[in-house]
């Protein structure tokens, strides 16, 4: 008999499993065709948007010395994860090839879906394996993110953003009215580089080349590889193309929500080539209880910028004079994102009342909306 200690553990954290609902529903759009391959964007950006109007926003706080071994309920989703996700993925390369029942059209609209899954889920939870010091994690971090050809991420975002967030050495900072369709390919082009760069440097003060065998740029592209020759084993050149097509879907959906979490928002420049430390306020955050439980608490992103080797379930919310706060949760807000005109008119004015709220002494922002402050120091 399980011991009440631990049916509350397991109850508190079963919200946060709701992402393999995903599973089903893809499958259902694999089986049935039509309108039913709508399911999992339907279900990850629609139902979550109303459950978030539903069930409001939840600001309580775990505390943070609370011991590992009672989160081992919360991690085990994030564990589990990568064989789930890849027996979607290649299995349904295998089945499409073959489903006659299936035009281009409901494929393409079926390995979207796929792609949503491999985004807001997969990525999100390599994000949360990478960051840990265990090997077993960061092997699955790798994996997960080789199935989406995005492996750099885990270089750029540990070594480049967590470092440089909020200065213009930081692809992934949204520029204050840069739009999302000029952000996303810039950060296609600048972030491998920057990636490769810190890695490079990284090596070099070992005293090494930048191509040697313990660069992870090579368990990168073997990954990757693998990932590619199996699509293709699997199902053949249309297999191959469905694979690069959910890839790049998956892609799009990191690099949306990555635009939204710190758009507009810059550290201080405190002269010769320095910047403050980072600061809670240096993220924007969102209290959403549903989209939370969706994203395993993503949106108390102050919190894990402060403390990055936080497991999701201790981090921590913050009140809007320390940290800001978006109006809605990140999948409404990525939606937003889309449309230029919209985005501006709802996050601009925030922009502005954040920087009179938190640096009043600022009076010409120009070098900071236009990147022109020096770079960082050790850039």
């Amino acid at each position: 008999m399980i011991p009440a200690s631990e049916v509350g553990r397991i109850t508190r954290a079963a919200p946060f499993w709701l992402s393999l609902l995903t599973v089903p529903l893809v499958l259902a759009g694999a089986a049935w065709g039509g309108v039913w391959t709508l399911l999992p964007p339907l279900y990850a950006w629609g139902l979550f948007t109303f459950l978030d109007a539903l069930t409001g926003t939840y600001e309580e706080n775990a505390d943070p010395a609370t011991p590992e071994a009672e989160l081992f309920w919360y991690r085990l989703v994030t564990l589990v994860w990568f064989p789930v996700q890849a027996a979607i993925q290649f299995g349904l390369i295998w089945y499409a090839a073959r489903a006659g029942h299936l035009d281009a059209l409901e494929k393409a609209v079926l390995f979207f879906g796929v792609g949503v899954i491999s985004g807001t889920v997969g990525i999100n939870y390599a994000h949360e394996l990478m960051h840990q010091k265990n090997r077993l994690e960061r092997w699955l971090a790798d994996l997960l993110l080789a199935t989406v050809l995005y492996s750099h991420f885990r270089s750029e975002h540990l070594r480049v953003h967590h470092s440089f967030v909020g200065t213009r050495r930081d692809p992934v900072t949204a520029r204050y009215n840069e739009g999302f369709h000029r952000f996303f390919p810039r950060v296609l082009r600048q972030s491998p580089v920057s990636a490769f760069r810190a890695e490079a440097a990284l090596l070099a003060r070992r005293g090494l080349p930048r191509w040697h065998r313990s660069n992870p740029f090579w368990r990168y592209l073997a990954l990757q590889a693998a990932m590619l020759a199996l699509a293709l084993a699997l199902g053949g050149w249309e297999g191959l193309a469905l694979f690069l097509w959910q890839a790049l879907v998956a892609v799009w959906q990191l690099e949306l929500v990555n635009y939204i979490e710190h758009y507009g928002l810059t550290r201080k420049h405190l002269g010769e080539g320095r910047y403050e430390p980072v600061q809670p306020r240096h993220s924007w955050n969102a209290a959403h209880r549903a989209s939370n439980w969706l994203l395993i608490n993503l949106q108390r992103h102050s919190d894990h910028h402060w403390k990055p080797e936080r497991r999701f379930p201790l981090l921590q919310t913050y009140a809007t004079d320390t940290a800001p706060a978006l109006p809605f949760g990140y999948p409404l807000m990525t939606m937003a994102a889309m449309v230029p005109p919209l985005w501006r008119r709802v996050m601009n004015p925030r922009v502005r009342a954040w920087r009179r709220q938190f640096y009043p002494e600022i009076a010409d922002w120009g070098p900071y909306n236009r990147g022109e402050l020096p770079l960082p120091r050790g850039a």
